[in-house]
């Protein structure tokens, strides 16, 4: 696991992924307490990290789309690329 790797840099995948594996770990109980307080909040950070690529993501798939008045006139399907 890349502990040491910005959460920044991560993509949502691999964010997803190392968050999977703390839980896992955690899961088990076998990690002593500071070691597991570290793991929790290097998992929150993945959690807001993919919490926030997801929001973006949404963002860009219900755009709204304003007609000449500036008024709503529907939504805009996501156009991936």
């Amino acid at each position: 696991m890349a502990e040491e790797q910005d959460v920044a840099a991560l993509s949502f995948e691999q964010a997803l992924k190392e968050l999977e594996q703390i839980v896992g770990r955690l899961e088990t109980g076998d990690e002593e307490l500071d070691k597991a307080i570290q793991l929790y909040e290097r998992g929150d950070k993945l959690r807001q990290h993919c919490a926030a690529r997801l929001d973006a993501a949404q963002e860009r798939i219900e755009a709204i789309r304003l007609g000449a008045d500036g008024r709503p006139t529907g939504t805009t399907n996501f156009a991936a690329g």
